[in-house]
């Protein structure tokens, strides 16, 4: 599958850097790319930032904090460390004067320069934080067992962590409001499916998978299902999802300035290395074994807001993010870290890929819930 692009010929769009490694990418008579077309057609007529965001936003905020009244906290976020959901916290408690409980899940995989940027914020913007440890025991074995799966999608495991606990506190402390920072600013063009980019928590690819390759009992790992959080959740107990960032001006590096300005928070070289395993998996395990490059996304939705140049993006794609030594060094931490040899990683590595197709899922039934959001507009980026 890695070559597939190969096969068709290869051809890059003519705005941004999405090309045939997405093996069911189209083009239209200009070279623009469907990602492009979509973010011209979808994205940009139905996104404010201007005084109707800042209205919207303002609305939204009353209707929290009326919520909010009697209880500890009027919402609660996701807090990794990173970039989005580090500003979303700001924009939260300052521009919108929300009691916020700020809910970090750790999975074994921080960093340190996540645990520093974590309490900066905690510090400075003087909020709750709970943080909730996983079983690292049943972490690992999850983890492995995804590995032994041979599928591209790496990073199900740490994202059911965080999706599941999250929501879960969250219903179990009656706290309707969950904000994220998902927004379109940096993340307009979303990666495909063949690219790792799984739709959200299958409960039935998870038991498969695991059931064929885990070796110990999942007694306390936090799995709830997208079928149950986006219909259960959101329509019978009426939790919302919200996303303030799309609401403001949120530029990458003006939003990085203000954190490290105000708190002392320290940007990350790139997207998502507050986690070492996504780090690690991102820039080697994925374009190494599967040929996809998820920058591509990343830089490409950059492209498309006017953050970066195609040409700065072009200049940076051709070289991997990290030194070959630092990831050679990451390849025996990871292997080390799971009770894994390099050997036996390594052979994981060299095995014959998968994909979710390969196992038990219920992928129908999320593209027809994907599709239907999609048909609402309440999911504007570009689904496949």
């Amino acid at each position: 599958m890695a070559g597939a692009h190969l096969f068709m010929g290869y051809k890059i769009c003519s705005r941004c850097i999405m090309d045939t490694s997405d093996p069911h990418i189209s083009f239209n008579k200009a070279g623009l790319c469907e990602y492009c077309q979509n973010f011209d057609g979808v994205i940009v007529p139905n996104w404010h930032t201007d005084a109707r965001g800042e209205a919207e936003l303002m609305r939204l905020a009353e209707l929290i904090k009326k919520d909010g009244k009697d209880r500890e906290f009027d919402c609660i976020i996701g807090l990794s460390g990173g970039l989005d959901s580090s500003y979303v916290s700001y924009i939260a408690k300052e521009k919108m004067g929300l009691r916020p409980l700020l809910f970090h899940v750790d999975a074994g995989w921080n960093t340190d320069q996540a645990v520093g940027n974590i309490e900066k914020l905690v510090d400075g913007l003087g909020v709750e934080l709970y943080t909730e440890v996983i079983n690292w025991e049943e972490m690992k074995d999850l983890q492995v067992a995804f590995l032994k799966s041979q599928i591209s999608d790496q990073d199900l495991p740490q994202d059911a962590a965080f999706f599941s606990g999250l929501y879960k506190f969250a219903r179990a402390h009656k706290i309707k409001y969950v904000l994220t920072g998902g927004n379109f600013s940096t993340e307009c063009c979303r990666e495909p499916e063949e690219w790792g980019g799984y739709p959200g928590i299958d409960k039935r690819l998870f038991k498969d998978i695991h059931g064929r390759f885990g070796r110990r009992v999942l007694k306390s790992f936090p799995l709830v299902d997208i079928l149950k959080y986006k219909l259960y959740y959101r329509y019978v107990l009426g939790m919302q999802v919200v996303k303030p960032l799309n609401l403001v001006p949120y530029v990458k590096q003006d939003a990085e300035q203000t954190l490290n300005r105000l708190y002392g928070w320290l940007p990350f070289q790139h997207k998502h290395h507050e986690s070492r395993f996504t780090r690690f998996y991102e820039d080697y395990w994925m374009p190494r074994k599967f040929g996809y490059e998820k920058r591509r996304a990343h830089f490409s939705s950059l492209i498309m807001t006017g953050q970066m140049t195609r040409e700065q993006a072009l200049q940076r794609i051709a070289q991997p993010e990290m030194s070959e030594q630092f990831l050679s060094t990451e390849f025996e931490y990871v292997a080390n870290k799971l009770d894994l040899s390099v050997d036996e990683l390594r052979g994981i590595f060299e095995g014959t890929n998968k994909t979710f197709r390969d196992y038990k899922n219920k992928r129908f039934m999320i593209g027809m819930g994907a599709r239907i959001m999609s048909a609402l507009g309440l999911e504007r980026r570009l689904f496949r």
